[in-house]
């Protein structure tokens, strides 16, 4: 099994955490994904050592990170705060993940072999699995729908684009999750699922890359009108 996909845990967050710094981090990243954290909320660093149980040292270190990230905004002297969040940002987020997405599945279609072939394959028999449920758990089809985008870009051999791309994912997930849109009634999520995979087994770039996109825009549509919403009652309140 590729290494994109033998490191994605069932959260959906990839690989061993290694050091201290390593789990404050995740679990900061993901509070921030999933909106235990609201966006432009102050980061104190005590209430979150105390939160958290963790030292002030590895702390900073992971809010760090997640500024190199752009999941937390560092204001100097002031501190930090979680990112805040706008439909601006959510265009130029799907724009750049369309982009480096495409051209990791690009490569993965030119260079995949019989293993990255069954591993499409097995990601999305788990993915179907989840999707046909009569009540999907939406967790698991997190996870599921994670692990499926990483095994159609798992032969890319690019260690940066793989990194960028984790990143990008995550911030279309945060904002996903915001507008609580994983299953929408006026999509057919399967389907689009469906039509990129057939596209890459058929090793036809062309066609994966335009299932691709459409299947992110679809995401990103739904999402807009549900998150200006979200921050016009922010803004009201």
């Amino acid at each position: 099994m590729s290494e994109a996909v033998s490191n994605t845990l069932l959260d959906g967050t990839r690989g061993p955490a290694r050091t201290l710094t390593d789990r404050v981090y995740r679990r900061l990243r993901d509070d921030i994904i999933h909106g235990r954290l609201e966006p432009g909320s102050k980061l104190r660093i005590e209430p979150l050592r105390q939160q958290y149980e963790v030292g002030a040292t590895p702390l900073r270190e992971a809010l760090s990170r997640l500024t190199s990230e752009g999941f937390v905004s560092s204001e100097g002297q002031r501190g930090f705060r979680v990112s805040e969040v706008s439909t601006e940002d959510l265009m130029d987020i799907t724009n750049m993940r369309i982009t480096l997405e495409g051209m990791a599945l690009a490569q993965s279609i030119i260079k995949g072999d019989d293993t990255w072939e069954s591993n499409v394959v097995a990601a999305f028999h788990r993915l179907t699995k989840v999707e046909m449920a009569a009540e999907p758990d939406l967790i698991d089809w997190e996870a599921r729908n994670a692990e499926f985008h990483l095994a159609l870009i798992s032969a890319c051999t690019s260690s940066w684009l793989r990194r960028f791309y984790d990143v990008l994912y995550d911030q279309h997930k945060r904002y996903r999750n915001m507008a609580r849109v994983a299953r929408d009634a006026r999509r057919d999520i399967h389907g689009e699922h469906t039509a990129i995979k057939d596209a890459a087994l058929k090793r036809d770039a062309k066609a994966a890359l335009a299932a691709n996109e459409l299947h992110i825009r679809r995401t990103a549509e739904v999402c807009t009108p549900a998150l200006a919403e979200i921050m016009a009652k922010r803004a009201n309140a």
